[in-house]
């Protein structure tokens, strides 16, 4: 019987990360909603509460980058980075969803953000 947590999945389809995180959540009978994270980024609301699940488990806000991504770099965000509050990275983050690591995954009670598999599970 499929399992669903109200799981919102933010992939791109140019990336071999999302893709497996989409097989894997397949594969484990799991209904989630796919949503393109470059035309339709999560919000401000979602970003807050994926940075609270994040630093929870010891994350903190860079976790959320695509600090290898060529926007990333062409910003310049390694260096301007600690010269922002949070609020102005998430606002940042919600307007490119170039800048935001990939896959990305919110539920109610769960979030996870790159494509570990014991990660994922715990979505479930």
């Amino acid at each position: 019987m499929p399992k669903s947590a109200g799981l919102k999945v933010y992939a791109y389809e140019g990336c071999d990360s999302c893709r497996k995180a989409i097989q894997f959540l397949e594969k484990k009978g799991v209904i989630f909603e796919k949503r393109p994270i470059v035309e339709q980024p999560p919000s401000l609301p979602e970003l807050r509460e994926m940075l609270r699940h994040l630093k929870k488990q010891g994350g903190d806000l860079k976790r959320l980058l695509n600090t290898s991504g060529q926007v990333y770099r062409e910003m310049g965000l390694s260096k301007k980075l600690p010269t922002l509050t949070e609020s102005q990275v998430l606002e940042l983050l919600a307007k490119n969803g170039k800048l935001i690591k990939r896959p990305f995954a919110l539920s109610a009670s769960a979030g996870a953000v790159g494509f570990k598999e014991s990660e994922w599970a715990d979505l479930l």
